[in-house]
């Protein structure tokens, strides 16, 4: 039985609405539309982490690994665009040689409303022997001068090939590790970009390629550029529809974040709407 089916079956079984399988999933932390939850029973959609899905089976009486197990596993599409005719040129970047246990990303808002800096730090583990890298895939804002955008080696790598697109502010670049790893070997590195450049920002966006055990993603913004309204997104694939999800309020050290956990596949945003 597949997950959507087996999902509808569950909840009809129960004598649940989805109103109210809903307001007990937002009980146990784990806030779900009633549009969501209707797209994941009827295979239109496929939820993007798994603590919900546990909680689901939680909700619904099933023993425990039973939807999970039957969650689609998709591909983003990476074919389509500036990033696919990038990495069609780059043999071996499709290649998935690492799992991503956690992954931090801590980017800067300037007065400008600019996303200016970007800070990473990822822990991986080596799928196979002798892996000694990591591709980054990168979306530069619009209007950003390509050539004056820098991306710096912070620790446990260096910077190896990197690719502009010809037209679009997109790139890949390769992170060196400096050694070979042993399959299941973990490795910690961490990398920043700086953009002087490009137009106001509105959203930051993370792709998740494969599955991620923990991943953060916070903005820092300038004290003379606090937003006025702020919320999490997420959406099923690259070129996807936004789907709000939950509202976030800047705290007093003028920052926002968003968790996510047993990630699957998809992109995790935080967008905001600045003082016109």
């Amino acid at each position: 039985m597949s997950f959507h089916d087996l999902l509808r079956t569950a909840i009809r079984h129960q004598r649940l609405t989805l109103q109210v399988v809903c307001k007990r999933l937002a009980a146990l932390g784990y806030p779900v539309g009633v549009s969501t939850l209707g797209d994941w029973q009827h295979g239109k959609a496929r939820p993007a982490s798994v603590p919900a899905v546990q909680a689901l089976e939680e909700i619904l009486g099933l023993p425990r690994q039973t939807l999970t197990d039957l969650i689609p596993r998709t591909e983003l599409s990476e074919r389509h665009g500036a990033l696919g005719e990038l990495l069609d040129e780059w043999p071996g970047a499709r290649e998935r040689t690492v799992d991503v246990l956690s992954h931090h990303d801590r980017a800067w808002v300037n007065e400008a409303g600019q996303i200016w800096r970007i800070a990473s730090r990822m822990v991986v583990r080596a799928r196979r022997d002798g892996v000694d890298g990591y591709v980054l895939r990168h979306f530069a804002d619009p209007g950003s001068d390509l050539n004056r955008i820098d991306l710096e080696a912070v620790a446990n790598c260096t910077v190896g090939h990197v690719r502009w697109h010809a037209h679009e502010p997109v790139m890949v670049a390769e992170l060196r590790f400096g050694q070979r790893l042993k399959a299941n070997e973990t490795w910690l590195l961490e990398y920043r970009w700086t953009n002087p450049t490009g137009e106001p920002s509105s959203l930051l966006a993370h792709a998740v390629r494969h599955r991620t055990e923990q991943y953060i993603m916070e903005i820092v913004f300038d004290p003379a550029a606090l937003p006025v309204a702020c919320h999490a997104f997420v959406q099923s694939d690259l070129y996807k529809p936004i789907r709000p999800t939950t509202a976030l309020e800047v705290n007093s050290h003028h920052t926002v974040h968003l968790i996510g956990t047993s990630l699957l596949t998809g992109v995790q945003g935080i967008r905001w709407r600045l003082p016109t």
